[in-house]
């Protein structure tokens, strides 16, 4: 028999847990608990927003145990076991509907990733090293890769004025950059300037993947610029990449202005607000992440038409920083490091890292920089969050980084001097 109204009143009033009761007891017991509080007159001009408002908390909140010192009103509807065995309910997540282009592309990718990885007699890794002319540390990567032909290839996306090289390493390995051609103009022809922060970026990235890919024993792949520098040994860098099956792509969520606030509804529905990711564009990638970024067209599109500097709102979205993170945390996220392996300096919080000098280059710094075991990332919001991510390669705490930038060409003579000594240098 269901309990007088008066009982209720003393229960609700004592604190009391009522009973679990059906449906249409609670309706009424919902009702009557307004009562309470509204009297009819106006209780008879708000009781549907009101009631909508109740029926939330009773059934649009997760129920919690039931406590005198701070009691919740869903609690009040339901039994003191029947909150306890809803601690933890959560409302079931909605199953996003997929568009016959993300049913399409992601079967291609899932296809890929399910597939075993080429087996190669003579493993490589290729150096993807994009430039917009001469690499100024040509000379340290000569001495980096002595003594190691076979295991590596070269590639170099010189976009703006072709590089003289020195080290043989580095002759004849140009890629075509994108061109223009005009039947009007003179020269016919020019090529398509890289610019940071652009579309352009991830066409250079994506056409040294390419080129790289035809060669099958190429089996990872380092995406390098002109300041970059290597901090270990030939033999650990290859170790490291080659035995391991993750990619190291910097990926993490930053819900500031500098992250989040980048992302436009025009990405809907292939790209939503709560996958939108940042990080490094310096990647380290493994041959089937490489293949599914050539495969992927409809993510891009997105990126290139959406991820733009001098959108609308005064929104500045830089696709470098955001299409490889936000693409693999939604594709492949177990896939992924989440750091990079290229080690950069933003203390100065400015809009670009920190620049090495020659006279800030020596022993300890290079050994601050190749001990770290956490990967850094902040926050651009107001609570400015620190989020420290150990760097575990293969489950076991490992140094961070195999490569730094930002170097200034005038380092050369120091960094020569001091290589190959600091790269021996292990992590405490």
């Amino acid at each position: 028999m269901a309990p007088s109204n008066e009982q209720d009143e003393t229960q609700v009033r004592s604190g009391t847990p009522t009973l679990g009761m059906p449906l249409c007891e609670l309706w009424n017991k919902i009702e009557y608990f307004l009562e309470l509080i509204y009297n009819a007159s106006f209780l008879d001009e708000i009781n549907s927003g009101l009631t909508y408002g109740f029926t939330y908390v009773a059934y649009g909140s997760p129920p919690q145990p039931f406590k005198e010192a701070n009691m919740d009103h869903s609690c009040y509807v339901f039994s003191y076991d029947g909150c306890e065995a809803w601690e933890n309910w959560n409302p079931p997540a909605l199953t996003k509907e997929l568009t016959d282009d993300e049913v399409a592309s992601r079967v291609v990718i899932k296809d890929i990733l399910s597939r075993p990885p080429i087996i190669s007699l003579n493993p490589k890794i290729a150096f993807l090293f994009l430039t917009p002319g001469a690499l100024p540390f040509e000379k340290l990567w000569d001495k980096f890769f002595q003594g190691n032909e076979g295991r590596f290839s070269v590639y170099v996306h010189a976009s703006k004025d072709r590089p003289v090289h020195f080290s043989h390493y580095f002759i004849n390995r140009e890629i075509r950059s994108d061109t223009v051609c005009s039947q009007f103009l003179y020269p016919s022809c020019w090529f398509v300037q890289v610019e940071w922060g652009k579309i352009s970026m991830v066409d250079a990235e994506r056409r040294l993947l390419a080129n790289a890919l035809k060669d099958s024993d190429n089996q990872h792949f380092v995406l390098l610029s002109d300041s970059c520098i290597p901090l270990r040994s030939f033999d650990f860098v290859y170790d490291y990449l080659m035995q391991t099956n993750v990619s190291f792509v910097d990926c993490f969520e930053d819900p500031g202005p500098h992250g989040s606030g980048r992302y436009i509804n025009y990405m809907l529905p292939e790209v939503e607000k709560k996958d939108f990711r940042k990080g490094s564009q310096w990647f380290t990638m493994k041959r089937q992440h490489a293949i599914v970024i050539m495969a992927d067209s409809l993510y891009f599109r997105k990126f290139r038409e959406h991820c733009k500097p001098g959108m609308e709102g005064g929104r500045n979205c830089y696709s470098d920083e955001h299409y490889l993170p936000t693409f693999f945390h939604m594709l492949d996220p177990a896939g992924i490091a989440n750091w990079s392996v290229t080690h950069v300096d933003w203390s100065e919080m400015k809009w670009h890292p920190k620049s090495y000098k020659s006279r800030d280059v020596t022993m300890e710094l290079l050994r601050n920089i190749t001990s770290i075991s956490e990967s850094l990332h902040v926050t651009s919001d107001k609570k400015r969050q620190v989020k420290l991510t150990q760097c575990l390669w293969n489950g076991v705490e490992r140094p961070c980084f195999l490569f730094a930038r930002k170097f200034l060409p005038e380092t050369l003579n120091r960094l020569l001097r001091l290589f190959p000594s600091y790269t021996s240098v292990e992590a405490d």
